[in-house]
């Protein structure tokens, strides 16, 4: 097998963040239209897990997360076949918002959503993986943080 043709799953993380009985979710541009995400992202390359979590929630959303536990790993090939995403989600505070900052390219707004706004809405769902986050945290899934151990080169 050359080296290109190693299968490699495409690590994301994402915020799943609730404030007064609601969830924090951006609705952004796809290939597929406007749908709702949970602020959510790559891991780039150094990076920490936690220190995606929080970088992409404040591109996306302006506010500040502080990942405190983890809510669970999720993998999910796109029913197209062509990618597989391996998603790390964490759930923690906000601790601050920049309401002057500019949002991410594609990232249309950042909306609070309550959990029944949220399974009404999963047709315009970017995967079933944003429903299953938020059904996780409220279940009360919570794992420790430390589970997860970076090193640095």
């Amino acid at each position: 097998m050359k080296p290109m043709d190693i299968w490699k799953p495409n690590v994301t993380v994402a915020a799943v963040v609730e404030r007064d009985g609601r969830f924090l979710l951006v609705e952004e541009e796809t290939d597929a239209g406007v749908r709702f995400n949970q602020p959510a992202g790559h891991l780039d390359q150094g990076e920490s897990l936690v220190t995606a979590a929080a970088r992409e929630a404040l591109e996306e959303t302006a506010h500040h997360f502080v990942p405190e536990f983890l809510v669970g790993i999720y993998q999910w090939p796109r029913p197209a076949g062509d990618i597989t995403y391996l998603r790390f989600a964490f759930g923690g505070q906000v601790t601050g918002f920049e309401p002057e900052r500019a949002l991410d390219s594609g990232i249309l707004r950042a909306v609070w959503m309550t959990l029944d706004e949220v399974r009404a809405t999963r047709e315009r769902h970017r995967s079933p993986l944003i429903l299953q986050c938020c059904e996780d945290y409220r279940a009360g899934r919570r794992y420790p943080i430390d589970l997860i151990r970076h090193y640095d080169a």
